[in-house]
């Protein structure tokens, strides 16, 4: 067990560096200092006292990364509720159904999502919550929590009449052991997995950042990858919070022009990537240039090659702010063709590897330690081991167990049995080896998960069930084509379409009709760029599961 409890690491950081700018609002220009956190954590913390909020309450949160998201978070966890972040990009029927598969009781949410939701359609909450100004939106026949929002401000005034200060942060004791999070990998009914992360899990996260100097107190760090997710939520947010290091949320779609701006602005000593940032620099403004004829024969003369790599390097570098010490790419597979280049020319990067259910982290190397092409090594405080005869040459499944495991999924006995192996490993459905010196090399998965190029968890099986209730669609199946986009194959109802007399024609506008309304009911990030139509069925296993691997390459 973590010797650092998590909770004691949210307080003594808010004591320690109570006069420090924490969280900053890009495009607000907010900041909060750790002691103006501390004091809206205390009013939150009042807020749920007053109501009664049991502890291991749990409290449902949507919309975008900032200041205001970021409270909640830390009050919750820290009053002893269980917090259920909610990735913004669900359509609103799956974050109808995660608050209640999850038994959330409160509900914060920006008022832009909150305009997309019925809050008849999730009836077991007490209140809802405006994350722009906290303002009570909606509350439960019977309660009254509406008007104690509403004294709040006088209870406070009264309980602290010579206002907050360092000496009244004093939070509960709560073992690592409680449950922290629950994090949702998908919203679908039939398919919801509501990883359970213990206080343990965060807090190991944490230190190892902490140990390995990621974060260190008066740093800065730009987030823009989503606080809901795994891999921001535990550096850009939580490290870096503990560690008394400055944090500017983006709070935007983190476009390019976007980014060299911000990162020109805040320049951050750690960036927290996914593969798609680098690698669209890489192809857009490196690739071009490398492909003319005056590069590729001045890169062929040993002496100029050098000077060249060296200043690309310094334009990269400058592009994210110049004052970093790695960039740590993680989320998604890295591209080994921009990998390979950019150890060529000396930046400071390293590949991760880490999944929901680990909170994330599985394994790290330090840039001047990373092996190419590997996902750095296990951590200290994790055990990894290859499902193969000899995990060194032969390619297994890679499990895995220690401090950042998840307790497993929420009201889900079934598919946490299917998680773990017979004596307690976790299995990732990845697969790979390892070398002597406990570095991870991923080769593929075994799993149908797929993973968008900004690191998002895409359940294929959840676009299929919405596809194949659509007009002449018998079965489907979702896979990439070579560009990492999401490609459907449509065996189609032919039974139905000779009995409407449907033309080949006519066929394609409605599979193009299909391919706009899945993609207003799924993700962004699930969104398909064709429907293509399958001649024949699927061929299928035993148990009438279709043999995916048989079709993973038809698309170019």
């Amino acid at each position: 067990m973590i010797t650092e409890n998590l909770v004691r690491l949210f307080e003594s950081t808010i004591k320690n560096h109570w006069e420090l700018p924490a969280w900053t609002d890009y495009s607000e220009q907010k900041t909060m200092t750790f002691g103006d956190v501390g004091e809206q954590i205390a009013r939150l913390h009042l807020l749920f006292k007053t109501i009664k909020l049991e502890n291991g309450a749990k409290v449902a949160l949507i919309g975008k990364n900032g200041t205001h998201w970021c409270s909640v978070y830390v009050a919750a966890v820290t009053y002893g509720a269980v917090i259920v972040p909610i990735l913004q990009d669900f359509n609103p029927n799956d974050v109808q159904h995660i608050v209640n598969h999850s038994d959330s009781h409160l509900l914060f949410v920006s008022d832009n999502i909150w305009e997309t939701l019925e809050e008849e359609k999730m009836s077991d909450l007490r209140a809802v919550f405006s994350l722009n100004d906290f303002r009570c939106l909606h509350q439960k026949d019977g309660e009254a929590i509406q008007k104690a929002n509403k004294e709040l401000p006088q209870v406070f005034a009264e309980r602290y009449p010579n206002g907050y200060t360092a000496a009244d942060v004093l939070y509960p004791t709560i073992p690592n052991s409680e449950l922290a999070c629950i994090s949702y990998t998908s919203g679908t009914t039939g398919f919801s997995k509501g990883v359970m992360i213990p206080h343990n899990a965060l807090a190991g996260n944490v230190v190892f950042g902490f140990t390995t100097k990621l974060f260190m107190r008066g740093y800065k760090s730009l987030a823009f990858l989503p606080l809901a997710h795994a891999y921001g939520c535990a550096f850009d947010f939580l490290t870096a919070f503990c560690a008394g290091s400055h944090t500017t949320f983006l709070g935007k779609t983190p476009s390019p022009k976007i980014l060299l701006q911000a990162f020109a602005e805040v320049k951050p000593n750690a960036v927290f990537t996914v593969p798609l940032i680098i690698e669209k620099i890489y192809k857009k403004q490196i690739q071009p240039m490398l492909n003319s004829r005056s590069m590729r024969w001045a890169l062929s003369i040993p002496v100029i090659d050098d000077r060249i790599y060296s200043t690309i390097c310094k334009k990269i570098n400058a592009a994210f702010g110049d004052n970093f010490t790695e960039i740590v790419i993680g989320g998604a597979p890295f591209n080994p063709e921009v990998e390979e280049f950019f150890k060529k020319i000396g930046f400071h990067f390293t590949v991760g590897y880490g999944m929901t259910e680990c909170a994330p982290l599985i394994s790290y190397a330090h840039w001047n330690e990373f092996v190419p092409f590997s996902v750095g090594k296990i951590l200290p405080k994790m055990e990894v081991r290859i499902d193969s005869n000899n995990p060194y040459k032969e390619i297994g499944e890679i499990q895995v167990r220690g401090e950042h495991v998840m307790l497993g999924y929420y009201k889900n006995e079934e598919a946490t049995a299917a998680a773990f192996t017979e004596d307690g490993w976790l299995k990732t459905g990845d697969m790979g080896t390892i070398d002597e010196n406990h570095n991870i090399f991923i080769r593929g998965r075994n799993k149908t998960m797929l993973l968008s190029s900004s690191g998002q968890n895409i359940y294929p099986e959840e676009i299929e069930a919405k596809l194949n209730n659509m007009p002449f669609v018998c079965e489907s199946l979702v896979i990439e084509n070579a560009q990492n986009k999401l490609v459907a194959l449509v065996y189609p109802d032919y039974d139905a379409i000779d009995e409407a007399r449907i033309s080949d024609d006519e066929l394609k506008i409605v599979m193009d009709n299909n391919k706009k309304n899945l993609n207003k009911m799924v993700a962004a990030y699930e969104n398909v760029v064709d429907i293509q139509v399958y001649p024949n069925e699927f061929e299928k296993t035993p148990k009438k599961s279709i043999k995916r691997y048989l079709y993973a390459n038809l698309i170019k």
